[in-house]
Parts: C-alpha cells; sequence; structure tokens
C-alpha cells in the first residue's frame, strides 16, 4: 500500500513536513509506503473554472506548465493521501489551494479518489488551525474519501521550525492519525473481493437559477 503525501508549506522542512513525518512514521511501522510532495514552494496557478477538464474527461488540468498534473496521478496511484498545510489568516496557504482547487476539480470529474484514505494535518502558530483544518476537509468529502480520526481535531502548535516537539499533546495527535489510517488502509485492502462498496451514482446537480 502506498501513500502520497502533500506538504503545502513554503519551508520544506518547517512545522508541516514534521508534522507529517510522525503521521508517515506510523504508517511506515505498518508497511505502508509514504512519499512526500513539496508543494508550498512551486509557482502554481489557480483553477480558472474554465470547465475543460470537464469536457476532456482525461484526469488533466488544461494548465500544463506545472506539476498539478503528475501529481493527480500519483494522488490516482495511491491507497490513501495526506494534506498538510501551515495556517496563513487563518486558511489554507495560497499555493496549496491552488493545487487542491485544480486537483480535485479535475477528479470530481472522475471516480478516482472514490473510497481512498484521505487525512488532513494543519501546523499553526497560535490560532486558526480549526478553521484551515476544517478547509481541507472539504475537498477529502467532497471526493467520497474515507477520513480517518485521531483523539482530537489534526492540528499542531510550533513557530519556527522543530517548535512543534514542544507540543506533546500535538505529536500524539499525529501519532494516533497515523495508527488510524494505516488501521483503516488495512480494512479497506483486506475487504477487497468480500465485502462489495456502494455503487457509484451520477451527481445530482440542483440549481436554483430562473
Amino acid at each position: 500500500m502506498k501513500v502520497v503525501a502533500f506538504n503545502g508549506s513554503p519551508k520544506v522542512n518547517g512545522n508541516t513536513k514534521l508534522a507529517i513525518d510522525i503521521v508517515a512514521s506510523e504508517l511506515k511501522k505498518e508497511g505502508v509506503e509514504v512519499e512526500i510532495i513539496h508543494v508550498g514552494d512551486k509557482a502554481i496557478r489557480g483553477c480558472t473554472g474554465c470547465n475543460a477538464c470537464k469536457k476532456t474527461k482525461d484526469e488533466k488540468c488544461i494548465i500544463k506548465d506545472d506539476e498539478v498534473n503528475e501529481w493527480i496521478q500519483k494522488m490516482k496511484e495511491s491507497d490513501g493521501i495526506i494534506l498538510g498545510t501551515p495556517v496563513h489568516f487563518s486558511a489554507i496557504g495560497g499555493t496549496m489551494k491552488s493545487f487542491l482547487d485544480r486537483a480535485f476539480y479535475v477528479a470530481g470529474g472522475t471516480p478516482i479518489l472514490r473510497h481512498k484514505v484521505g487525512v488532513s494535518i494543519v501546523a499553526v502558530r497560535r490560532s486558526g488551525g480549526i478553521p484551515t483544518f476544517e478547509q481541507l476537509n472539504n475537498y477529502l468529502n467532497y471526493s467520497e474519501m474515507v477520513m480517518p480520526t485521531a483523539n482530537y481535531w489534526n492540528v499542531i502548535h510550533g513557530t519556527a521550525p522543530g517548535d512543534i516537539e514542544k507540543d506533546e499533546e500535538g505529536k500524539q495527535i499525529m501519532e494516533v492519525l497515523g495508527k488510524n489510517m494505516a488501521w483503516i488502509l488495512k480494512l479497506i485492502e483486506n475487504g477487497k473481493g468480500k465485502v462489495e462498496a456502494p455503487k457509484l451514482e451520477k451527481k445530482k446537480w440542483t440549481s436554483f437559477i430562473r
């Protein structure tokens, strides 16, 4: 089994990456391969709302001068996904959001993320962790992904890189999350061919425009 993690921090080895490492460590103990991709230092344009991906259905964004389409395929090929971000003004960092908007809009027209295991983690100095955590979860919920939980919301605190080592509760949250994610991954893997998955339903759209 394989999990791909996306680090939305501009810092390659900041607290977001360190939090991902804690979750990844628990996954690796259970034999799960983890690849970490650094998103936050890239130049990623936001979604233009052109709907080309909905027309072509080729699992690609029409913008092809960055790594987003490559990352979409990594998400497709994985069994689980970790979304990690620092907090910028009580929200997801801009580069990470641009990536998520495009990737999940492409995936939204296909079942490529359906029933994969997905978790969100947030590194924050002080406030804004919960709103950012909820924002990340919106992407996972929309895609019919399976979301493990921890023993608190998946937020860890620190300012300078390495400060999260002082947040004992935050570290435990990440450890519990990693263990629960590995468990859910195993349940899904062992249930294949034994427990029938719900049938994929065609999306219904409601418009109140007259």
